[in-house]
């Protein structure tokens, strides 16, 4: 366990973010998860040449910030860019899986890493509308002293969700659903890119129309609907029913009504939809 923490290991553990995996298996959009700030499609507003987070990002001068949107618009891909183009220790965590003691570990060596050689540290906090009081509170004087830069991503407004103390100390960035052009633009990036599917199959317009009604501005709905519409798991026809009841509507509750299988690829073979 120790080694986790240690500078030695910065490099590996400081690259957390290693590129998305084409192997045999691994879904579509996770091999098609954008690598650097020129390939991530919309946030145009946050995220455009010459906008405070992109130089910021780009300069490697970040500071404590939060980013809020539904799912599928890239806030924990924002993060794995972060985590390349940073000079910091970059230390990923899961609000559901990291207790007191880790956190409390991870602070302190964070910490000492910023007093004996002047290097910082990012904590990225997935899902953090599920970090506790508790939780929240052991990583605030860390945050207020400097020895952590703290990178937050939620679905929930962080206004009901965060600390005053720490929202205070935290930008908030706003994501918003991609627009019909820019699910598009990723679905036909899917379709020729290496990576992807390398331009062996193709789409007619009315199922790439289904695509991007049912995906209702997630990136990964379309991309997991694209692969199990191209297994045969998912029909047209299912695609444009789903899109008529609204299911895969972004954000909080709605959410709840969408197919499991759109999110969660491995288990397409039960032939859930």
């Amino acid at each position: 366990m120790s080694s986790l923490f240690d500078d030695e290991d910065d490099d590996r553990r400081g690259r957390s973010s290693d590129p998305p995996s084409t192997a045999a298996g691994t879904p579509l959009a996770e091999r098609m998860r954008p690598r650097t700030l020129d390939e991530i499609v919309g946030q145009d507003d946050i995220l455009a040449p010459g906008k405070p987070l992109r130089g910021a990002i780009e300069r490697d001068l970040l500071q404590s910030i939060i980013l809020w949107g539904p799912p599928g618009t890239g806030k924990t891909t924002l993060a794995r860019v972060i985590a390349e183009v940073t000079h910091a220790h970059f230390v990923p965590f899961s609000a559901v899986l990291a207790g007191i003691k880790e956190i409390k570990e991870v602070m302190a060596t964070a910490q000492d890493r910023r007093r004996r050689i002047g290097r910082r540290t990012i904590v990225f906090v997935d899902e953090i509308h599920r970090f506790n009081k508790a939780q929240q509170d052991v990583v605030l004087p860390y945050v207020e002293n400097g020895d952590v830069t703290f990178l937050g991503a939620t679905t929930e407004n962080p206004s009901f969700e965060v600390n005053s103390a720490l929202l205070s100390r935290s930008r908030v960035y706003v994501l918003q659903p991609l627009s019909e052009d820019d699910v598009r633009l990723i679905v036909r990036r899917a379709m020729t890119e290496e990576r992807g599917l390398a331009g062996k199959v193709s789409l007619t317009p009315e199922a790439e129309d289904a695509l991007i009604a049912v995906s209702n501005g997630d990136a990964r709905v379309a991309l997991n609907a694209l692969e199990l519409f191209l297994s045969r798991v998912y029909s047209l026809e299912a695609m444009r029913r789903a899109a008529a009841r609204g299911v895969g509507c972004t954000g909080g509750a709605a959410d709840a009504r969408l197919p499991e299988a759109l999110y969660g690829y491995r288990d397409a073979g039960r032939g859930r939809l």
